[in-house]
């Protein structure tokens, strides 16, 4: 009888690690669904079921380590986090039959079509086409003709809201993380209210929990990209007093000491104004489901790119956010930019999960990305990748960063860097790399 749970099979039948701290994360989460937030005892739960696991002697399967998760659960009392577990386990099943089936919308292909034509047009939808403009001077053009085509894009979301104004009462902009969510929400707002739309912007980052409160994996890392990493329901409970017309107290939340603070700020609407709300999990309904949705307009946001490399591949558009929040992070939250590649991977999992499969229910979509800027990255962020790829060779808990770091050096090899210089104040990219207009969060 094996003294541990080594290994475990996927639903795929793939044979993996185990890790404890999954079985860890799963039990936090759905405590924290039904509002519990006790990290300690989320480890002795899921002590219990590795024991379990540990004495039958067999490798486990998901599903398998599941059911026990949900017995543990109810045999010691905890039958409404064993609930919203249930709930989460049909969810899921739901959402894979569901992509399996083709039903849902996961990719904006208008906007994907849309900025392959206008980069084809402007011969920046390959490496070398960039590598171009840089290099016979018409780089500034290139910003100049992108920050447009990104105006455009916004003056047709307003119109599509404006269009909609008898019924909305609450405007959600969501969207994966650095996908130009903060800058989107001001020009947004500046244009509705010129249109004579009176809306009041509520950022729903000061809604997490304390970081302390949420479970670190072996590498001391926290996973707050899930919505159960919001006060789900405070969030619930203001929206319906904000839209009743009465006050709130907004929480304040500081991501440099990872807390809230004990200052709080109060917001009431006043008549005729309607709600704005900026977030990653906007599309997700458990965070708004006070609301009824005859009164939403959700706007997704996706750095639609359509850039190809050197070997003729499609730049992903998760590097070109990861390399965003490299500098936002290093900027505004303290955090060194390879502490921001290593968590990456909780990022990814957190928008398969809770956004990606929630696209289909935008009412309009906004293309965050600008076509001219990867050379501008490289010169921030190219020198810095040598050393953590160094670093990181030989740790086999960094083996995802480690494979970014990679790709992404990869992709600056024979990029030309560009110079900042020409990028307006009011762009979305000084949102990441310094300098913007607008208050940046």
């Amino acid at each position: 009888m094996p003294a541990q749970v080594t290994h475990i099979i996927k639903r795929d039948g793939e044979v993996v690690p185990f890790d404890s701290s999954k079985i860890v994360n799963a039990i936090y989460k759905a405590a924290a669904a039904v509002g519990g937030h006790d990290r300690e005892l989320s480890e002795r739960l899921a002590a219990q079921v590795t024991a379990i696991l540990a004495r039958a002697g067999d490798t486990p399967s998901v599903e398998e380590i599941q059911d026990l998760v949900e017995k543990v659960l109810i045999e010691n009392g905890h039958a409404r986090t064993a609930k919203a577990y249930i709930l989460y386990r049909q969810e899921r099943a739901r959402l894979r039959r569901a992509q399996r089936d083709r039903r849902l919308e996961v990719v904006p292909w208008k906007t994907v079509w849309q900025t392959l034509v206008w980069n084809l047009d402007h011969d920046c939808h390959t490496l070398a086409g960039l590598n171009r403009h840089v290099r016979h001077g018409t780089f500034a053009a290139l910003v100049r003709d992108a920050e447009q085509a990104y105006e455009e894009n916004i003056d047709a979301a307003a119109h599509a809201v404006l269009e909609e104004r008898d019924r909305v009462r609450l405007l959600i902009i969501a969207g994966p993380s650095s996908s130009g969510k903060t800058t989107a929400t001001v020009k947004l707002r500046e244009r509705l209210a010129a249109a004579g739309l009176a809306v009041v912007a509520v950022n729903l980052d000061n809604y997490f929990f304390d970081l302390h409160l949420h479970p670190r994996d072996e590498s001391g890392d926290s996973d707050f990209e899930t919505p159960e990493a919001l006060d789900l329901p405070l969030i619930n409970a203001h929206l319906g007093e904000l839209l009743a017309g009465r006050e709130v107290q907004m929480p304040i939340y500081d991501f440099k000491l990872g807390r809230r603070l004990q200052a709080r700020r109060p917001l009431r609407l006043q008549a005729g104004q309607f709600l704005l709300l900026d977030t990653l999990h906007g599309l997700y309904e458990p965070l708004t489901h006070s609301v009824d949705d005859a009164f939403k307009f959700r706007l997704y946001i996706e750095t639609v790119l359509q850039l190809r490399d050197a070997s003729g591949r499609w730049v992903r558009w998760t590097d070109l956010r990861l390399l965003r929040r490299m500098m936002r992070d290093a900027m505004h939250r303290g955090y060194d930019p390879a502490q921001t590649i290593a968590h990456w991977h909780y990022v990814r999992r957190g928008e398969l999960k809770h956004i990606i499969p929630h696209v289909g229910r935008a009412d309009a979509t906004i293309n965050g990305a600008l076509a001219y800027e990867l050379p501008i990255f490289k010169r921030h962020v190219a020198h810095r990748l040598p050393g953590f790829i160094a670093a990181w060779r030989d740790d086999p808990r960094r083996q995802d960063a480690l494979a970014r770091a990679r790709r992404i050096a990869t992709l600056f090899e024979g990029l030309e860097p560009a110079d900042d210089a020409d990028v307006p104040p009011t762009s979305v990219l000084r949102e990441f790399i310094g300098g913007s207009a607008y208050e940046v969060h």
